[in-house]
């Protein structure tokens, strides 16, 4: 895409191109997602930008109307398998946060210099600085959404230090911590107590409207919080992961807010780009429930799923809410409701992530549809089903594991090897093995020790080909499970499994492919 074609996409406001490319005003310093609802600033002005991260290292501030930090992430990183888009998914994951640039160029086998290069060269930014943007994201997303104390956020966000923090805070959103924290105008629903905005900022930095919080701006599109929600957190997250005691929260949210009890957790958007077609994304997750790590409840279009998952710093669990907003089922985006409890708030990049590859929210579905629907068998389909998702998964290890020996035979293994949550949660009472736990198991025990041992990887940064044949290499992995595993745990868009239909003219979307002909098929859950 060349610059007068992304000058027009911002010209239109077309969302479609949300988190593909960014764009900044020189005149004011300011820089936007295409969609942007402000006044569109002279051609001579605007410079365009691949991430977010590459606008910040210009020294440009985000937008306070469009937040075009919170966008979803751009699906090229889920289509490329070269080391940029392994690297970026890496960086999605918190590996440079907890493993640093050389934890991340020894996963990749490059040196830190040529993984630097590489990405400075296409991204126009590096790792560091990519990690940075997503740092600050994420601390946006606390300060505005929970009640905990700033020093808290700054170490839960992955920041080394308070000063980086405010630091950080100041150069990309240009307020303080706590400016930031009870701003109105944020084009969020503040909560209970919200005091009234002052307006919202436009693509030129000024101030034009009178309006309360959550009457303009991103609402709907951003990974922010619904309401104000607080979590009990202890002195510092490491203290949470060592059984430090809590804190005690009893000031006020964001806006005002009178804090909320802790088992309330951590209300999240997930944004998505397009269409999205959530019920057969339950309807999946529904049928593939293993009892007492997940479960989904309610009615076929007001479900929630739920789950625990095994993370770095200590187990956590999640819900997300199948309802959508109004009129959200073929909109040009929106997003779906989330609520986290984490042992640890480190942990909080790492779930995100985890819950944008389940439900596949970074996907471009116009560039799935189009494809997809020139083919005369998948036409009606997609005209059926716009937005179908391909799901991921939320532990790709655990996927691996369950894709071999069945849902059911999945079961018995929580039942005997699965370890108990401290604080079980109604039905959810046990995280799901380790691999290391399964090796002895004489089914599994083959695939658990290869996983355990990383001769078989399937962390996000992992070579697809390599895992593929690493897989087939494991006794009693078929090419079918190896396909099905490379499609949902490794998140590859373009896998057409064993006994599937396929044609080459749906590259590189056959993944998509497949959901729609197996939808097809499937009555409604």
């Amino acid at each position: 895409m060349d610059e007068e074609t992304r000058y027009e996409a911002v010209t239109s406001r077309d969302a479609r191109f949300d988190g593909a490319f960014f764009f900044a005003v020189e005149t004011t310093g300011i820089y936007c997602r295409p969609s942007c609802p402000a006044v569109t600033p002279k051609r001579k002005n605007v410079r365009f930008y691949p991430t977010a991260a590459a606008a910040q290292g210009q020294g440009f501030r985000a937008c306070r109307r469009c937040r075009p930090d919170a966008v979803p992430g751009s699906a090229e990183w889920n289509v490329r398998a070269d080391v940029v888009g392994r690297a970026m998914r890496m960086i999605s994951d918190g590996i440079v946060d907890r493993e640093g640039v050389p934890g991340l160029a020894g996963r990749l086998g490059y040196s830190t210099r040529q993984v630097q290069r590489q990405l400075n060269a296409e991204l126009g930014a590096g790792p560091v600085a990519l990690a940075r943007a997503q740092r600050a994201h994420t601390a946006r997303v606390l300060l505005q959404t929970t009640g905990l104390p700033v020093t808290e956020i700054a170490f839960a966000a992955g920041f080394a230090s308070v000063r980086q923090f405010n630091d950080t805070i100041r150069q990309i959103y240009a307020r303080t911590p706590s400016e930031l924290r009870t701003e109105s105008g944020t084009g969020m629903r503040a909560g209970r107590g919200a005091g009234t905005g002052t307006g919202t900022a436009t693509r030129t930095g000024v101030r034009t409207a009178v309006g309360t919080a959550g009457s303009a701006g991103a609402v709907g599109t951003t990974d922010t919080a619904s309401s104000v929600g607080t979590v009990r957190a202890a002195r510092s997250p490491r203290d949470r992961a060592s059984g430090g005691s809590a804190g005690r929260d009893t000031g006020t949210g964001p806006g005002g807010a009178t804090d909320v009890p802790a088992s309330a957790g951590i209300p999240l958007r997930l944004a998505y780009r397009g269409p999205y077609a959530a019920r057969e994304v339950f309807d999946l997750l529904a049928r593939e429930v293993i009892p007492h790590v997940e479960e989904v409840t309610g009615e076929p279009g007001d479900r929630t799923y739920r789950r625990t998952l095994r993370l770095p710093h200590g187990p956590g669990t999640v819900a997300v809410e199948e309802t959508l907003q109004a009129g959200a089922a073929r909109a040009r985006s929106g997003w779906l409701e989330a609520r986290i409890h984490l042992t640890d708030l480190r942990d909080l990049t790492t779930v995100v992530q985890r819950l944008r590859r389940l439900f596949d929210l970074d996907a471009d579905p116009y560039a799935v549809d189009e494809r997809l629907g020139s083919d005369p068998r998948l036409a009606p389909l997609v005209r059926a089903r716009p937005g179908l998702r391909s799901p991921g998964a939320a532990d790709p290890e655990e996927y691996a594991l369950r894709a071999l020996v069945g849902y059911a035979a999945a079961g018995s293994l929580v039942e005997r090897y699965g370890q108990p949550l401290e604080q079980p949660t109604g039905e959810l009472t046990r995280l799901f093995p380790e691999p290391a736990a399964l090796r002895d198991d004489p089914v599994v025990g083959p695939l658990a020790s290869a996983l355990a041992d990383g001769t078989v990887r399937l962390d996000p940064g992992a070579d697809r080909d390599e895992a593929e044949h690493a897989l087939l290499a494991v006794p009693g992995v078929t090419p079918r499970t190896a396909a099905l595993i490379r499609m949902r745990a490794l998140g590859d868009p373009d896998v057409a499994p064993e006994g599937e239909e396929d044609e080459e003219t749906w590259r590189p979307w056959r993944s998509y492919a497949v959901r729609h002909l197996r939808a097809r098929r499937l009555p409604y859950a």
